[in-house]
């Protein structure tokens, strides 16, 4: 897309539901693609790549016709638009334009897309951001507007959905965390620096059958002055670089004070009880410990936990942004070489040797000793994450009211789906050591010994923490005071980490 085009009127939502009964006739949904164009070239079109797309499509037909003209925004025959479309009304209401030639082309990107509970719905964003290979979105003026990416799914996975009053999507983009929120939230404002992003929240919105947001034009908290809200979500312009070249993903702030500033402010935006979700970078500063730069990060009042999924060195972060500006493909070797020495004295300048991605969530509870919790997962994980978060932080609840011997008195059951796993040499009268792992969830695995893997192994919720260690005490030959003095850490591990859970429930 040209600079230009970013400047063209967009589309307007009056009419959208007529356009969303067109495109659910023709099947122009996440299902109907699959079954379309394949396994094989539905993977490749969510790189990006479009080859495999469009020999798919090359047989007519409705659906075949809408692939073409929003998806590979291809021009179409005019005749074979208006039997699939409203054509008319279409092209008054500005999401398709004649060319002039007996076709007509789209004037922004439609993008069906699944929702949680089987809905379909339509990501609107700009022309060319999601086709044409490692292009990235150079040149596309500072104002473009993406799409459905895998920061705004990660985001919309690990996100809380309890039914809410209020919900705020902070750097709303193209509206894939409002539309989520819209389906639990009785009351959504959209918030984004950029009008036009507002205008595209505006269309997804109506083209997916949602309610209407509220939305308001801003940077960070500015727009909902002294508001709170029952749920943040953000996905915000996160990476550190030496400038505000591109509105979607660069901050304009130095290093990641954009990200750090978003999560301090937000305690005092959130309702009691509150959630705040957020994607975020953040530097490794020589000298300096990560985790502990996050922890100041905290604002009173909130427990936080915050998953590091990634970290890159300095240079293979700033060739990930270059490329994604499609700056390798755009420009010549000497001004690519001046851009890279640009982001590399920038990070040499904040001693910023490595850079963090991951996920930071806040809960509002207001305690005065707050659960931090701070830690390095890069393994696979399986989304949905929303309820495992917030079993996570009732499970913070449940920790910081129990002391040892309130541990030992209560009932635990082993959580689903937890597997244990022994190993050893071959042969070997007794293994190794034994490991639980979780098939669900975040997918931890944890080394037990003997008292753990028996202690979780009867975890029934019939018997107290406490009479299942003097019984393994008996059948161990161990001292049962001594085991129940030595245990607790231990049990209070497995429920922090998901792999017990209180009979009572959390």
């Amino acid at each position: 897309m040209s600079t230009t085009s970013l400047t063209a009127s967009l589309p307007v939502p009056d009419r959208a539901g007529r356009l969303r009964d067109a495109l659910l006739a023709a099947d122009f949904t996440a299902d109907g693609l699959l079954e379309l164009l394949g396994a094989s070239a539905y993977a490749a079109l969510a790189r990006s790549e479009t080859v495999p797309a469009l020999r798919a499509t090359r047989a007519d037909g409705p659906l075949a016709t809408l692939v073409r003209l929003f998806l590979l925004q291809r021009p179409v025959p005019y005749e074979r638009a208006a039997a699939v479309l409203p054509l008319d009304e279409a092209l008054a209401d500005g999401w398709v334009v004649d060319d002039g030639g007996g076709q007509v082309r789209a004037t922004v990107d439609v993008r069906p897309y699944g929702g949680p509970e089987g809905q379909d719905w339509f990501i609107v964003s700009d022309l060319g951001c999601a086709v044409g290979g490692a292009a990235g979105a150079s040149g596309r003026g500072e104002g473009v507007v993406l799409g459905v990416g895998g920061a705004s799914t990660t985001l919309a996975g690990i996100t809380v959905r309890t039914p809410v009053a209020s919900a705020l999507d902070l750097g709303t983009g193209s509206g894939i965390q409002a539309l989520h929120a819209a389906q639990h939230a009785t009351r959504v404002t959209a918030t984004d620096l950029n009008p036009r992003a507002l205008e595209f929240a505006r269309l997804t919105l109506a083209l997916s059958g949602a309610p209407e947001a509220d939305l308001r034009t801003g940077s960070l908290f500015e727009p909902v002055a002294s508001e709170t809200y029952d749920l943040i979500v953000s996905n915000p312009p996160f990476v550190i670089s030496p400038g505000a070249r591109l509105t979607y993903r660069d901050g304009g702030m130095g290093g990641d004070d954009l990200c750090r500033s978003l999560v301090q402010q937000a305690g005092e935006r959130l309702n009691e009880g509150g959630f705040a979700h957020f994607l975020a970078n953040w530097q490794h500063v020589e000298g300096e410990d990560w985790q502990e730069r996050l922890r100041s990060w905290v604002p009173r009042g909130c427990d936080a936990w915050i998953v590091q999924r990634e970290v890159q060195d300095v240079t293979q972060y700033a060739e990930l942004w270059l490329r994604d500006a499609g700056d390798h493909l755009l420009l010549d070797r000497e001004e690519y070489a001046a851009r890279y020495e640009a982001w590399l004295d920038e990070f040499e300048a904040r001693k910023t040797r490595a850079v963090g991605f991951g996920w930071i969530t806040l809960r509002k509870s207001g305690a005065e000793e707050p659960s931090i919790v701070i830690e390095e997962w890069p393994h696979p994980v399986e989304q949905p994450l929303g309820e495992t978060v917030r079993a996570h932080f009732a499970r913070q609840d449940y920790l910081r009211t129990r002391d040892d011997a309130a541990l030992l008195a209560d009932h635990f059951v082993l959580a689903p789906e937890v597997m244990q796993e022994q190993v050893g040499l071959p042969g070997a009268e007794d293994p190794e050591h034994v490991v639980l792992r979780q098939n669900r969830g975040m997918r931890r695995a944890t080394k037990v010994d003997a008292v753990g893997a028996g202690f979780a192994g009867v975890c029934d919720g019939t018997l107290s923490a406490g009479r299942i260690l003097d019984a393994i005490a008996q059948l161990m030959g161990e001292d049962p005071v001594l085991l129940r003095d030595r245990t607790p850490q231990a049990i209070r591990l497995l429920v922090e980490e998901g792999f017990l859970e209180p009979a009572t429930g959390v």
